[in-house]
């Protein structure tokens, strides 16, 4: 079930049966897609599980934490990466790919810990993960490919960073005593997809002047909101 999960990251393989001209059309508007994705996993999948088991004081204390961090993060990388202002790929293409694979390791660590308790509701609690895994993973595959990366490496890179789920699973499955650390790294990952969507992939959706486009550009990040509240709703 985590490598199912895994090929959730191959989302982004419809692309190639679009031109390259029809899906720079598109991919604007599946960014903006991608920040409503992000923002509706951290608040209504990371954060309630990381209070839960944490908290609201250490999950607020750890989710600043992830936010400072990605923001570090992101800054040695434009440093090493990006000259005289220019970026072939952006550093916010490496933060989503490093987010990503800290939740999919979460991820399989949950489905391990589920099939101990029994296989059919390791089987249930696996396609409820994969139901708000498809749609980030569609959004991630567009900001990867908005960022700079090929289509052919954004594909190759969303899949390795997807597969951390099986790393995760077996994690789970042969220290599950241990796994009582991985709620600290909920509200981290929370708050690097917070910090991805808010300071990256908002300012760069909204650089443009069409009133028309930028009500679209909502709708997209509402429409992404609302897949992951319904995926949350079905999770129970």
């Amino acid at each position: 079930m985590t490598f199912l999960n895994g090929c959730l990251g191959l989302a982004g393989v419809f692309s190639f049966l679009i031109s390259k001209k029809s899906l720079n059309k598109i991919l604007i508007f599946l960014v903006s897609f991608s920040i409503g994705a992000l923002l509706g996993g951290a608040i209504f999948h990371l954060l309630p599980e990381s209070t839960e088991k944490l908290g609201i004081g250490i999950t607020g204390f750890l989710t600043i934490t992830g936010f400072l961090l990605f923001l570090l993060i992101e800054t040695v990388l434009h440093w090493h990466h990006c000259h005289d202002g220019e970026c072939k790929v952006h550093p916010f293409s490496q933060l989503i790919l490093f987010g990503d694979g800290i939740h999919n390791f979460l991820d399989g660590i949950i489905i391990a810990s589920s099939f101990l308790v029994s296989v059919p509701f390791g089987i249930i609690t696996s396609i409820l993960i994969m139901s708000h895994e498809l749609p980030q993973e569609i959004g991630d595959f567009a900001v990867l490919v908005f960022g700079g990366l090929k289509r052919k490496k954004a594909l190759a890179y969303n899949f390795l960073a997807q597969l951390t789920a099986v790393f995760g699973g077996i994690f789970g499955y042969l220290f599950l005593n241990a796994t009582n650390y991985s709620a600290f790294l909920l509200p981290i990952a929370a708050g690097g997809f917070l910090y991805i969507s808010i300071t990256d992939l908002v300012p760069e959706v909204f650089k443009e002047n069409s009133m028309k486009r930028k009500a679209a550009h909502v709708i997209f990040i509402i429409l992404g909101l609302l897949l992951l509240i319904s995926a949350k709703i079905l999770a129970g």
